[in-house]
């Protein structure tokens, strides 16, 4: 893995944290991280966790 992988794979990580822990909407979780736009950090996670930020967190919260 790249550096610059494993930085993605952290900011991700954390957004995740966000979402379930403080119940940040993805948006507002992505920018926390430094993603500029929502779009491209909604790609990255789905590409990440198999899923849309919102279906991924609901999953979870069911678990």
């Amino acid at each position: 893995m790249s550096p610059l992988q494993y930085q993605k794979q952290l900011r991700l990580l954390e957004a995740r944290r966000l979402m379930l822990a403080e119940n940040a909407d993805a948006t507002n979780a992505a920018y926390r991280v430094g993603y500029e736009s929502p779009s491209h950090f909604s790609l990255g996670y789905s590409r990440m966790f198999g899923a849309p930020p919102i279906k991924d967190i609901e999953r979870l919260r069911i678990a």
